[in-house]
């Protein structure tokens, strides 16, 4: 039988994407909500939230109620869902879905909990939980149910989530708070010391995005940042090169690479040889930092590639475990 309001969401840090059976990616919008704390009202939520972050009065606060791929406002959280959930649908959207939301495979008992209650109070008929690493897999086109190992480095916005995944489930993992939001902050820090130019987290994801780096032999690029001058405060503008970020940058990238090393320690021969016969796969909006394969692969000595749609896979991956599901 077919579910026409069957869901997927990848409930992520940064962005929210959702999928519906029989349509693909039907929403992809920045987890934020524009918040008038004078009134206590939500004024706006998801993109059109971001704009206003930085350019309204101070009354109206950006707030993030995802931190590190679990909920840190739940109010907030069942909010944006029902906002959302009632966007991706349309029409539709007085009907009750089917809904399968993606969730790090370290997150805790009453954080999953937190996430089921909020989707059902958002509207839900059913809510099924699956791990970003599983669903990511699925995404691929792997099939998670055969006794192979596949690797597993989901590089969010908030955290990276690392798995082995064989035999339908996941055989080890671990999820650590360093992903794309310390990669900008990475950016900031560079930017004030070697600059003198303090510029918002906007900025340094756009930076992250187009001249970012954490490989010295990519082409070098460069763009013309503007900001205000950390002493003066006056607004100021400096010309910036990916060579330039690449140190700061790596620090980062090599923290990921520490705990994929630790996991491959842990793994058994079976499984290890299992990986360095079929590479390890990335995936999330942070894998799309120039270099970061090489970086894994330098590590590792693993050839590493990276998922096609990385930062649609998980989304994609939830739509396909529904179809599982019938």
């Amino acid at each position: 039988m077919s579910y026409v309001t069957d869901i997927g969401i990848d409930l992520g840090t940064t962005n929210i994407v959702i999928y519906i059976k029989g349509k693909g990616i039907v929403l992809k919008e920045p987890a934020v909500i524009a918040y008038d704390r004078d009134n206590e009202k939500i004024r706006a939520i998801g993109e059109e939230a971001r704009q206003m972050i930085g350019r309204t009065p101070g009354n109206i606060s950006g707030i993030r109620p995802l931190k590190e791929g679990v909920i840190a406002d739940y109010v907030m959280t069942e909010q944006m869902l029902k906002y959302f959930i009632q966007k991706a649908m349309g029409r539709k959207g007085f009907l009750k879905p089917r809904i399968v939301i993606s969730v790090p495979s370290r997150v805790a008992d009453v954080e999953r909990r937190a996430v089921v209650e909020a989707a059902y109070q958002a509207g839900a008929k059913e809510v099924t939980l699956v791990e970003g690493v599983v669903a990511a897999a699925i995404g691929i086109g792997i099939d998670i149910r055969k006794p192979c190992g596949t690797m597993i480095v989901d590089i969010g916005g908030g955290a990276t989530d690392i798995a082995i995944v064989s035999g339908g489930g996941i055989v080890l993992s671990t999820c650590i708070q360093v992903a794309g939001n310390q990669f900008n902050e990475s950016i900031i820090r560079y930017l004030r010391k070697n600059h003198l130019l303090f510029v918002g987290d906007q900025t340094a994801e756009a930076i992250k995005i187009r001249i970012g780096a954490v490989w010295k032999n990519r082409k070098d690029k460069s763009i013309e940042v503007k900001g205000r001058n950390v002493f003066t405060g006056l607004p100021n503008s400096v010309v910036v090169t990916s060579e330039e970020l690449v140190d700061p940058m790596t620090e980062v990238a090599n923290r990921i690479a520490d705990s994929v090393c630790h996991i491959l320690e842990q793994t058994t021969p079976e499984l290890a040889n299992d990986i360095a016969r079929r590479g390890i796969i990335l995936t999330g909006g942070g894998s799309l930092v120039e270099g970061m394969e090489e970086v894994i692969k330098a590590r590792t000595g693993i050839d590493t590639i990276t998922s096609e749609y990385p930062d649609s896979t998980v989304a994609l991956g939830t739509g396909k475990y529904l179809e599982l599901m019938g």
